[in-house]
Order: structure tokens, then C-alpha cells, then sequence
């Protein structure tokens, strides 16, 4: 299910915006409870949206850029009206009372709003497995799990759950869902879309991004949803280009930068290697320039995110008190206590842990050694990305080290499951545009992801690169069946 298809099918007269909404909600109604992407879905809302669009077509009027694409958010997104719990016990009866700024430019653009997509507690996590809501189910195995943290926006685009999905991208949560269920994910460079309406987890790395079953479609959901917002100080005053215009443009010449230290870490699964070498011999097949650079603190990229992003979270979770809103203890004698008691319950163990991480990095006496230096670190991530793209256009990597693995495989075991966001928080930390698309399968039948990085404000090269790739592979030609 891709825009163009139900594009054919509208325009076709072959059914109506209704109807094709319909049959999407019968099939999450029937198929969704084995996957468990949908915390909540919007019927009403989404039946309402169809019967606008269709009333456009029959008095033959101008259509909006998204008209009846049936979109997914996921749940850490604000939708005024609608639950937004960020899968967590502490927001589990919170309705936004105010939409984000990235929803409410696709809902003006014709997207349909088909529900709210599950994730990780507070986005932190990658499995989708610390959900309040239950488990997610990657569509390709359903023992196996999604990724996370946007694993419930992931499933739902490859179960055919709905034409595209938002999701929100930290340290890989949006590339590396997208990667494990064989999808499209681009995490756009920071600033380029507007943080307005996402819960925040940690403010200078958070991206909100389009998860999508083609390039085109991601293509075109970051171009509706991009430009300058005065409800976000960080949201770039930057023109949008029309990222469709330079999709089909021929790669010939293009340097592609292979990072040394990523193929050579020894994390790297054997077949996910080989994969995406096979995907570099395709781009030099198709015209571009193959350059190995180095970037020597790629590999520390790890360690100075789990310094810096539980560090913001610890101040952005500081807001949830159970006073003016969220899941408050019945017991406590006191303030202090209450607030207290209401913190420890309501927050899960993934989201306690590193509430207390970055608590202590900022600590007196120890920020120096850990926040301040994770600080300087980061620096150096992005001087090594500087100068690659001194001598490269795009640099390409795996998305993750291994194909999706088994649900409770790393559930006691946090630091392993931090390991799967070693190829993609660099990105995050230098606040680059990267894309994540399919390259082939494992021999269990698993998808792998090749991730390509752009510079600065360049999601137009990495999306003609990717589009081109995708248009010659054909990896994905049929979807899982489960």
C-alpha cells in the first residue's frame, strides 16, 4: 500500500476514500491484535476526513498534495482530542489538548488520521517491548520484535495497517524499526521539522519523521510537514525544497562514502554485511563513485548519547509530578511523598533507569566528568562528519548491526539492547538528515536496512539516491504475510 497506488484507485473511480478506509480498519480489526501496533485508532475522526475528501471529488474540486492518504502517529505525538500516553502508565488517560504542528500540517494536507501507533515508555527503547500497552509484533515474525522505539508506526506500515506513519527519531527510533520490518524511515536533519507537540525525551536530539512502504512517499510526507514553526525556536527558518522534483535524477558521479569503522565493527552480523556490500556494488553499478573514509569516533557515538539523552530526560521527565496532569499515587502524606510514589509508579523500569543516569551525569561533582565531556565528544562526531563530506556527497552504512531478534532476548540485558543504536545515533548527535531503506533479507527471511547520511538541509540527495536504489533492487516485493 503505497500514496501512488491509492492514488489509482481514487482517482479510478474503483472505490471511494470511505471505503478504502473502511477496509483498512476491518483489516487492523482482524489482523492488529497479533500485532498490536494500534494503542487506539480514530474511526470517527478518520470516516469524517474520507467523506470530506470524497465530497471534493464529486464536485470535481482541487485536491490537497495528501488527499485520503490514511496516516498513523505515534503515540508520543500530540493530537488535540485524542489520547497521547507515550505507551507509559504515567500518561495512560492523557488526551492533548492541542495538535503538534507535524500532524496538523498533514491533516491540512488531506492525511486521514487512522489512530495512535505503539511504542517504547517515553520513546526510550529498541523493542517496542516497555510498552504499558503490551508487546509489538514485527509483521515478518511475530516472535521476533519491530524495533523501537516507533515499532507500532513501523508494524503498521508493513502490516498494510495504514499507507504511511510518524514516528519520532532520537538515536535510531525511527531507522531502526524501519530497517527490522523491511520499511522506509527518515529521520530529517534537526530543525528541520518542527518539535511543537512531541513529548519531548531529549530536546537537541529528537526529529519527528515519516515511516513509509516507498522513497516517494517519505518524500512526500517530509515535504508537508517541514518548515518553520514560531512555536519552536529550533525549527530552521529554511526554504523546503520539493523533495519529488530531483527523485529520478541519474546518481552517476555521486561519491558515496563507505565509513570504515562501521563495516569493521565486530557487532556486525556476518549477512547484514554482506547485504549492504551487495547494495554498494549496485550504486556503483548504477554511476556512483565508492570512497572508503574514516570517521575514527563513529564508534563512540554509543556511549555519548547514553550520557546525553538520559541526561535531557532526566530534566524533561522532572514535569510529571502527579499534579497537574498524569497518573498520580493515591498514597503519600505529604508532597514530596506523593510526588515521590507517583514517579516510581508511574514511570517503567526502562524509563527509571535512565531518569537515573542522567540525574547522576548532571550531578554535582560528576558533570564535568560525564555530561561535559559526552559534550565535547559529540563535537568531535561531527568534525569527523565535516570532514567526510569534504571528499563525499552521502555517507552509507548498515542501519543496525543484526536483523529484528526474538522479543525478551535482551529484556534483562539493557546494555545489548543500547547496541542496536550503534549505527545510527551519530546521525542524531551531529543533527544530520539519514534514511534507512530495505537492501535484502537474511537467510531466515529477516529484512536489513542500508542507512544513508546526508549533510546539513541534504535530504534531497539522500532521497534521489535512495529512490534510485529502491527503483533498481525491488527488494520489497511482497509484503509478510503472518
Amino acid at each position: 500500500m503505497n500514496f501512488n497506488s491509492l492514488r489509482k484507485e481514487i482517482t479510478s473511480n474503483n472505490a471511494s476514500v470511505k471505503e478504502l478506509v473502511n477496509d483498512i480498519f476491518a483489516k487492523i480489526d482482524h489482523k492488529d491484535p497479533e500485532i498490536n501496533s494500534y494503542i487506539c485508532t480514530t474511526r470517527d475522526n478518520a470516516i469524517s476526513q474520507a467523506e470530506n475528501i470524497d465530497k471534493l471529488i464529486q464536485n470535481k474540486e482541487k485536491l490537497p498534495p495528501l488527499a485520503g492518504m490514511p496516516i498513523a502517529i505515534k503515540d508520543n505525538i500530540c493530537t488535540k482530542g485524542v489520547a497521547t500516553t507515550c505507551a507509559s502508565k504515567m500518561l495512560k488517560s492523557f488526551v492533548a489538548p492541542y495538535e503538534s504542528t507535524a500532524s496538523s500540517k498533514l491533516w491540512s494536507s488531506g492525511g486521514i488520521c487512522l489512530g495512535k501507533t505503539n511504542l517504547d515508555e517515553f520513546a526510550m527503547g529498541s523493542s517496542t517491548e516497555t510498552s504499558v500497552f503490551g508487546v509489538t509484533s514485527n509483521p515478518w515474525d511475530i516472535n521476533r520484535v519491530p524495533g523501537g522505539s516507533s515499532g507500532g508506526s513501523a508494524a503498521s506500515v508493513a502490516a498494510g495497517f495504514c499507507a504511511a506513519a510518524i514516528g519520532s527519531d532520537t538515536g535510531g527510533s525511527i531507522r531502526q524499526p524501519a530497517s527490522f520490518c523491511g520499511v522506509v524511515g527518515l529521520k530529517p536533519t534537526y530543525g528541520r521539522v518542527s518539535r511543537w507537540g512531541l513529548v519531548a525525551f531529549a530536546s537537541s536530539l529528537d526529529q519527528i519523521g515519516p515511516i513509509t512502504n516507498t522513497v516517494s512517499d517519505a518524500a512526500e510526507i517530509l515535504y508537508s510537514i517541514s518548515g518553520k514553526d514560531p512555536f519552536d525556536s529550533t525549527c530552521l527558518d529554511k526554504p523546503v525544497p520539493n523533495y519529488l522534483t530531483d527523485l529520478n535524477k541519474s546518481i552517476k558521479g555521486l561519491k558515496i562514502g563507505i565509513i570504515k569503522e562501521c563495516f569493521e565493527h565486530p557487532g556486525l552480523n556476518p549477512e547484514v554485511k554482506e547485504s549492504v556490500l551487495s547494495g554498494v556494488d549496485r550504486f556503483q553499478a548504477l554511476g556512483a563513485e565508492i570512497i572508503e573514509v574514516e570517521c575514527p569516533r563513529f564508534n563512540d557515538g554509543i556511549a555519548t548519547y547514553y550520557v546525553i539523552a538520559p541526561s535531557e530526560a532526566s530534566a524533561n521527565l522532572a514535569r510529571y509530578d502527579g499534579v497537574k496532569y498524569g497518573y498520580r499515587s493515591n498514597e503519600g502524606s505529604n508532597l514530596i511523598d506523593m510526588t515521590s510514589k507517583s514517579r516510581a509508579e508511574g514511570f517503567g523500569d526502562e524509563v527509571q533507569r535512565r531518569i537515573l543516569i542522567g540525574t547522576y551525569a548532571l550531578s554535582a561533582g560528576y558533570s564535568d566528568a560525564y555530561y561535559k565531556k559526552a559534550q565535547k565528544v559529540r563535537t568531535l562526531i561531527r568534525k569527523d562528519f565535516d570532514n567526510a563530506f569534504k571528499k563525499v556527497d552521502v555517507l552509507l552504512t548498515p542501519t543496525c548491526p543484526t536483523t529484528a531478534f526474538l522479543k525478551g532476548d535482551f529484556v534483562n540485558d539493557p546494555l545489548s539492547m543500547y547496541l542496536s543504536d550503534l549505527l545510527t545515533v551519530p546521525a542524531n548527535l551531529a543533527g544530520l538528515p539519514a534514511i534507512s531503506i530495505p537492501c535484502g533479507f537474511d537467510t531466515k527471511g529477516l529484512p536489513i536496512g542500508m542507512q544513508l547520511i546526508g549533510n546539513v538541509l541534504e535530504e534531497d540527495r539522500i532521497l534521489n539516491a535512495a529512490n534510485i536504489f529502491e527503483i533498481d533492487a525491488q527488494v520489497i516485493k511482497n509484503k509478510p504475510l503472518f
